[in-house]
């Protein structure tokens, strides 16, 4: 990775309980920055909430034409992004960053 991406850590759950804050908060855009990667290593329960709050994050990024991918994506988000037909929209990897 370049100096000019920026990787941000989410952890915990991505379920309705925590969506209504992380979308107040959203994604962390630096100024100069024209890629970033969320690492979702941490992260443990999901449910749908965590398929639109991701949609949500890459929708801010392309408005600020920085690159947005997600990295460690669990098998669970994987399989829920599947499941709505948006696994193809979401730059999703299970890889390691």
């Amino acid at each position: 990775m370049g100096a000019d991406t920026h990787v941000v850590q989410v952890s915990g759950r991505l379920t309705l309980e925590t969506a209504v804050e992380l979308f107040g908060k959203g994604v962390v855009l630096p100024e100069g920055v024209t890629q970033v990667v969320v690492d979702l290593a941490g992260v443990g329960a999901v449910d749908s909430s965590a398929v639109s709050l991701m949609l949500s994050w890459l929708r801010a990024a392309q408005r600020k034409k920085v690159q947005l991918s997600f990295a460690n994506t669990p098998e669970n988000l994987l399989s829920l992004a599947s499941l709505y037909g948006v696994d193809d929209a979401l730059p999703l990897h299970g890889a390691s960053v």
